[in-house]
């Protein structure tokens, strides 16, 4: 039997690794999984550990390459976003890869804001709320105040996922993407780095922008330079669909984010913790944020308790309208059972998922609501949603690991001989 032609694509995620092999069909036909314990920072603050990470990705990639029912043709990456490895001379790390939730000091971020215009213009050109070392950007300037030993040290800071890739190709680039994701790097209105880029030496750290579609000869194979994790699983719906979408991306966030709203932020917006990403295509997708996942595991742990079930019991109440109506309006105290107090927190989450959605709706003829993740699989939700969109088309989404997916679909043309398939995501739809 003939060798499966496939690609291999790793997916960082903060708590999972993951490596997968595609065929041509876009099929998964080989899987592994990894979990690699953290380390601290010079502070003693929790972080990735990039030796174990590179590590394990160029072992695993070794291992691949010794299966002999599959004939590699290129590879790819995506990775958590707003993170920097900061490489020497020598192609090494120099430096922890800092977390993003790493506090940030107050003092360096009134300075930096107040000598670059202040929060809400800033704001407002780079698409990024303020939030401190989640504004990669920040990191490397805080390397450049506070550790100006360190930061001459540094020949290139790599965002992740182009990190993963230069540990396979040793060629060095930025994308799009990750300069993208809230990153205070990149002047949304001009099209190019913000101007405190060059002023302060950053420029001189960075890799020259490569496009996500482009690839890098590996051998007889060749490579992507990786993207970041939320644009790449919104590849499979902008291949898939052409008339105007929003994706509700579930999990501990839910990210409602608009492909089609090209409009600019507001200040409103901004202060309602709205943003933009890039897309693969070098496109603004204006994207709003919301706590809901992680509410919702909260709120559900605490009703757990107070009716006495398993926090799994959760995911097996079925949508009922007749207590819709019963509960609406009513006092958190006068819920009489677990259904009727988790109907609820469903109403309640959705008030503030309909506001939340809204927000990236505006000026734009959207006629689809695709939902993934989490909250895709759970009926309340989905039927609440739909009653709170009652003009547009709303459905549950399901696409294995469509991160991968949609990283192997970004370099289609340089592996697969066969058409993009049009059958990658299964709908369900919630009237």
């Amino acid at each position: 039997m003939p060798a499966q032609s496939v690609i291999v694509l790793f997916d960082v995620g903060k708590t999972n690794k993951k490596v997968f092999l595609l065929d041509e069909q876009y099929n998964i036909v080989w899987e592994q999984s990894q979990s690699l314990p953290e380390t601290t920072d010079e502070e003693g603050e929790p972080c990735e550990d990039v030796e174990k990470l590179s590590n394990w990705v160029q072992r695993t990639y070794a291992h691949v390459l010794t299966l002999r029912d599959f004939t590699i043709k290129a590879v790819n990456f995506s990775a958590y976003g707003a993170s920097f490895v900061h490489i020497g001379k020598d192609g090494k790390p120099v430096a922890p890869l800092y977390n993003y939730l790493k506090p940030y000091p107050d003092g360096l971020k009134k300075r930096f804001y107040d000598t670059y215009g202040g929060e809400v213009t800033f704001s407002m050109l780079t698409a990024s709320p303020v939030l401190g070392s989640l504004n990669s950007g920040m990191q490397l300037y805080r390397i450049k105040e506070e550790r100006p030993e360190l930061f001459l040290q540094i020949q290139c800071s790599l965002h992740l996922p182009q990190y993963l890739s230069f540990l396979l190709t040793g060629q060095k680039y930025s994308d799009i993407t990750s300069i993208g994701c809230h990153t205070n790097l990149w002047n949304f209105s001009q099209d190019h780095y913000h101007e405190w880029v060059y002023r302060e030496g950053i420029i001189d750290k960075l890799a020259p922008i490569r496009g996500a579609e482009e690839v890098v000869s590996v051998g007889r194979m060749v490579s992507g330079i990786g993207l970041h994790d939320s644009s790449a699983a919104m590849i499979p719906y902008l291949e898939s669909f052409q008339e105007p979408f929003v994706l509700i991306s579930t999990g501990t966030w839910c990210i409602s984010m608009n492909p089609f709203n090209h409009v600019p932020l507001t200040v409103a917006e901004l202060q309602k913790d709205c943003l933009c990403y890039i897309s693969y295509q070098g496109r603004p997708v204006k994207a709003s944020r919301l706590f809901a996942g992680y509410e919702h595991e909260q709120r559900v742990k605490k009703l757990a308790a107070q009716f006495h079930k398993d926090p799994q019991y959760a995911a097996t109440v079925a949508y009922n309208p007749d207590i819709v109506s019963l509960v609406h309006g009513q006092r958190a105290e006068e819920d009489r059972n677990f259904e009727q107090a988790y109907h609820r927190l469903i109403l309640d989450i959705m008030t503030q998922q309909a506001a939340s959605t809204q927000l990236v709706l505006q000026g734009t003829d959207v006629k689809r609501i695709f939902v993934d993740g989490g909250f895709a699989r759970n009926q309340v939700y989905m039927h609440l949603l739909a009653a709170a969109f009652p003009h547009i088309e709303v459905f549950a989404a399901s696409i294995p690991q469509a991160t991968a997916i949609g990283a192997a679909l970004a370099i289609h043309s340089h592996w697969n001989s066969r058409q993009k398939p049009g059958d990658i995501i299964d709908l369900k739809f919630y009237k």
